[in-house]
């Protein structure tokens, strides 16, 4: 009976830790598909002005009319937007760390040695992925002064796009890609290998902070194709989502990475060549 009530409740834990994941998914995209219908909406007439623009001058002449200042209330606003965004992209490729967590902390605390709160360990791998979005948005705010993206916040340079394409792909093929990866991949070997599960809050919050450390090592250059096939191109984020938690979820013998990074390599000598994504 004992044995039964404990499995009760660790099913219990994993559906309540799994709802409120797929919630805070949800709840992003729906933001992201809100913002996207919002700047089309606002932009009726943007992409014929664009087209034209960039048919009859060079990009730089014409790009930066169609542009929006940066000022601190622009600013804080793309970085809620990369912020959700990270969020909506990257919290189901860590629900299984985080059931993981729920589970042995049910566990541990049925024994009377109860772990922090999954929401710790949780608030801390978002936070890592926020520091990440402030990055991105300094990233999109120098990139628009080189006049290399569009008002959609896509590249506005066939070069600039062919060399993030090949940067992303090889990356794919490097040590550090590997390392990062095998973190991802494998959840309790991170946590073995950093200390083990965390009694106290802020010892959750760090080895949160820690594993999104290494997801953003494993990920950041397939971010930065977001610039090429545009910040706002749904189908594009929803894409590299999905790639990333194939990634992590296929068994590490695939040759996964590998295989994208020679596509995203091909692409990107395509685009150099002329050719068009």
């Amino acid at each position: 009976m004992a044995s039964t009530a404990l499995e009760n409740t660790l099913r219990r834990d994993r559906l309540i830790v799994g709802a409120a994941l797929a919630a805070l998914t949800v709840v992003s995209w729906l933001y992201i598909l809100w913002l996207v219908e919002t700047m089309d909406m606002a932009m009726p007439a943007g992409d014929g002005m664009t087209t034209s623009m960039q048919a009859a001058a060079p990009v730089g002449e014409g790009m930066v009319m169609g542009l929006h200042p940066w000022n601190l209330t622009y600013f804080a606003f793309m970085f809620v937007m990369w912020a959700v965004m990270m969020v909506g992209m990257m919290t189901p490729s860590a629900a299984p760390m985080l059931l993981i967590y729920a589970r042995v902390g049910r566990a541990a605390e049925e024994k009377g040695r109860p772990l922090a709160a999954t929401g710790f360990f949780a608030g801390g791998y978002l936070l890592a992925w926020t520091a990440f979005s402030f990055i991105a948005t300094l990233g999109q705010w120098a990139l628009e002064r080189a006049l290399l993206l569009t008002p959609m916040m896509a590249s506005a340079s066939a070069l600039f796009s062919g060399l993030v394409l090949i940067a992303a792909g090889l990356f794919q093929w490097t040590p550090q890609k590997d390392a990062c990866l095998s973190h991802c991949q494998a959840p309790l070997a991170f946590v073995h290998a950093h200390g083990g599960f965390r009694r106290e809050p802020a010892g959750a919050l760090a080895l949160g902070f820690r594993h999104g450390l290494y997801c953003i090592g494993c990920c950041w250059a397939l971010m930065a194709l977001l610039f090429v096939g545009g910040v706002m191109n749904v189908l594009w984020i929803a894409a590299i989502a999905i790639f990333v938690l194939a990634e992590k979820l296929l068994p590490p013998r695939w040759p996964v990475s590998r295989i994208a990074g020679g596509v995203l390599i091909a692409l990107g000598i395509w685009v150099l060549a002329g050719g068009a994504l």
